[in-house]
């Protein structure tokens, strides 16, 4: 059974609270500004959410900027990603706007500013026992895998680095990756996989 640190159990939560609101009030103008240009260029909804599993594997809506089209083909199937993706979209993708509204699940208490990021449903049934374990902690606006690779890593690479972090939550640990972060927002590392628009899908462990 997993047990919660002092800092996890105390101090984790008020901090994420503290922070995201910080954020989203500092941040409001640029909040309104890139809602605005995806209405305008990308059309309604401007939120896309999706449900995720979260701490436990309790299921939440998480929340991003739309970046994009809904095209279809003739017979009504959405059209590839590298087709709906548009350059705006790009964009925010690679500037990392499109998590902003990620914030409001922090303060909904569904998320952390850092921890494992929240993947599909459907890979819930795909995990091993050991990757489980990163649903021990809230999931993470970013964390360990992103400031080391992000979508550049293989599926093993990033449960590996999940589940690192789970076994090392601290305090200063979660303040060295929100300062990581913060660079490879700058940089533009590790945005989309070598050959694809979007990540691989998970399939599995062998």
């Amino acid at each position: 059974m997993y047990k919660t640190r002092p800092y996890e159990k105390h101090f984790k939560r008020p901090l994420d609270f503290i922070l995201s609101l910080t954020a989203l009030i500092a941040l409001s103008p640029l909040f309104i500004i890139v809602a605005l240009l995806v209405r305008l260029r990308l059309g309604s909804p401007i939120l896309f959410s999706q449900n995720r599993p979260g701490l436990n594997g309790r299921i939440f809506k998480m929340y991003k900027f739309r970046t994009m089209t809904d095209g279809r083909d003739k017979q009504g199937n959405l059209l590839p990603d590298d087709v709906r993706l548009t350059r705006f979209g790009r964009f925010l993708r690679s500037s990392s706007l499109d998590e902003l509204p990620g914030l409001i699940n922090i303060l909904n208490g569904d998320m952390s500013l850092i921890g494992p990021r929240p993947l599909l449903v459907e890979y819930l049934p795909l995990y091993s026992a050991e990757q489980k374990k990163r649903h021990n902690v809230r999931p993470g606006l970013s964390g360990l895998a992103q400031v080391n690779g992000r979508n550049l890593l293989t599926w093993e690479e990033k449960f590996n680095l999940d589940v690192k972090y789970v076994r090392n939550v601290s305090f200063m640990g979660d303040i060295k990756l929100i300062f990581l972060t913060l660079k490879k927002v700058v940089l533009k590392e590790g945005i989309s996989a070598t050959d694809h628009v979007t990540v691989e899908p998970f399939k599995g462990s062998e």
